[in-house]
């Protein structure tokens, strides 16, 4: 089975899900709550991926895995985060702006970050990056689904409820069964590096988390937006991280994917153990 052919429907569905969430509104929230928006946006598009980066010469990371660890830290916010936002009562419109405006943005910081770190590790391996095929593959596959389920949205409301109903039981379940076939056609590379990766991949979640949680402390904002913030730095969006590791038009290399796999695992851990921290903290 080629798993391209699981992975960019699955990408288009949870893009076409966000957009069905998305109002033109959430995008007016910069100039109603700029400080905590500019803040959020700094921390993921920014310096996640200068930690993802500190983690990899620290680990003494290299070739292959170097590119993955740092794809997966310049993706955008997953889909899900407004869900986990929601639990750990934090900031819903905030999370649903912030990961809006990271999907548009890293259209843009995602190839040039990801070509400096290819001209930095990929020349050795013989990978480098296809730059219009990148930019090209994500308008097609993340901001057209994100246009079309925001007019289906502005167009007809009641209709964008129950598709996104219906998607949004989905979201988690299809991010699973993208992990669970590649770790099936790759599992003995995962099997080797898994400790390895593992470990890396863990650092770069909780240094994520830690971030986010002092950039809320300096910047003074409120508790529901500490917790958003904190949530949507580590939650990325690891079906694009995939889908770009392993589309014969960019990477085309499955073992690229594999820091994705183990991060879109460990995220959903760290994050709900941070929303469990959360509510037992507000019941005691």
């Amino acid at each position: 089975m080629n798993s391209i052919f699981i992975v960019l429907p699955i990408l288009c569905i949870l893009m076409f899900e966000l957009g069905l969430n998305l109002r033109l509104q959430d995008f007016a929230l910069i100039f109603q709550k700029p400080k905590a928006v500019i803040v959020g946006l700094l921390g993921q598009i920014l310096l996640l991926p200068i930690v993802a980066f500190l983690v990899c010469k620290i680990f003494g990371v290299e070739g292959v895995f170097f590119i993955g660890i740092m794809l997966i830290a310049c993706c955008p916010g997953g889909s899900s985060s407004n869900v986990f936002s929601l639990l750990a009562k934090g900031d819903v419109a905030l999370s649903i702006s912030l990961t809006a405006f990271s999907s548009v943005i890293t259209l843009f910081t995602l190839p040039v970050i990801m070509n400096f770190v290819t001209d930095y590790v990929g020349h050795s391996i013989g990978i480098t990056l296809p730059i219009k095929n990148l930019l090209l593959q994500n308008l097609l596959l993340m901001f057209l689904p994100i246009i079309i389920g925001i007019i289906i949205n502005y167009k007809k409301p009641n209709l964008a409820k129950r598709i996104e109903k219906v998607l949004s039981k989905l979201a988690f379940p299809l991010l699973m069964l993208l992990a669970l076939v590649f770790f099936i056609q790759n599992y003995k590379v995962i099997i080797d590096n898994i400790l390895y990766l593992g470990a890396c991949v863990f650092c770069l979640l909780l240094g994520a988390v830690l971030l986010a949680y002092l950039l809320g402390k300096v910047f003074f904002l409120n508790k529901k937006e500490k917790r958003t913030i904190v949530i949507e730095v580590g939650m990325q969006n690891a079906a694009q991280a995939i889908a770009i590791a392993s589309s014969p038009f960019i990477f085309h290399n499955n073992t690229i994917a594999i820091p994705a796999i183990i991060y879109a695992l460990l995220m959903n851990v760290v994050l709900l153990s941070y929303v469990g921290i959360i509510k037992y903290r507000r019941n005691d």
